[in-house]
């Protein structure tokens, strides 16, 4: 997997806090949240498009589509 960077400003005093807790690996921790927002964003962007088709589909005859789809060919 190649990696790129993204920086982000956090405040000073956050900061200062962050380097007094020894025991915790910011930069791994950051990684995997942004990585966990990134796929619920993607999740919910799916079952939106997919709800989105369903309530098309139901508007629409299935004998509609299907001779939509044929036409286009």
């Amino acid at each position: 997997m190649s990696t790129t960077t993204y920086s982000v400003r956090i405040p000073k005093e956050v900061k200062e806090t962050m380097e007094k807790i020894k025991d915790v690996n910011w930069q791994e921790e950051i990684r995997r949240m942004i990585i966990e927002r990134v796929r619920e964003e993607a999740k919910r962007r799916l079952l939106e498009d997919a709800r989105e088709l369903r309530s098309r589909m139901k508007s629409s005859g299935v004998t509609e589509m299907i001779r939509e789809d044929r036409d286009a060919r």
